[in-house]
């Protein structure tokens, strides 16, 4: 097994990002009838705010997670592993990784929310500790909050 960093995204990495969340999201558009939110994000704009982080592993880009600081909490506002990555717990990593750097900055918690027809996905988060919040409809999608309060 190959080791793997976490580091900023750089302008360079922008082709390697977006083509990562489109391979990671397109099989969700027949299950929620939409390309999902983050298939639609502004990625060079991201990466210049300093908020989309790179799982760099294999000789390449497996994994992209995107994070935005707010007051109290850390929005993580996207996961994405590349679809011949998957099952290897680069998700997990990214994750944790969200968790500690949010912990770094003095935060309460992390937050997030995701699409209620991505079941699989928020029974990952709940595993990993994330409780729902509430349901909503928000920009055409049924979205589901989570929230993961932190120990320092």
């Amino acid at each position: 097994m190959t080791t793997q960093i976490i580091r900023l995204a750089v302008p360079r990495d922008l082709a390697d990002v977006e083509a990562i969340v489109q391979s990671t999201y397109a099989g969700y558009i027949p299950l929620i009838g939409q390309k999902p939110g983050p298939m639609s994000d502004d990625y060079s704009a991201l990466i210049e705010t300093r908020s989309v982080h790179v799982l760099v592993g294999e000789g390449r880009i497996l994994g992209v997670l995107v994070l935005i600081p707010e007051p109290d909490t850390m929005l993580l506002d996207n996961v994405a592993v590349s679809p011949d990555a998957q099952g290897r717990g680069y998700g997990r990593l990214l994750i944790a990784f969200a968790e500690r750097l949010a912990i770094e900055r003095g935060l309460k918690a992390v937050r997030l929310y995701t699409n209620e027809a991505m079941s699989e996905n928020i029974r990952l988060y709940e595993r990993l500790g994330f409780v729902e919040t509430h349901r909503a409809q928000e920009k055409g999608f049924r979205r589901v909050y989570m929230t993961k309060p932190l120990v320092s």
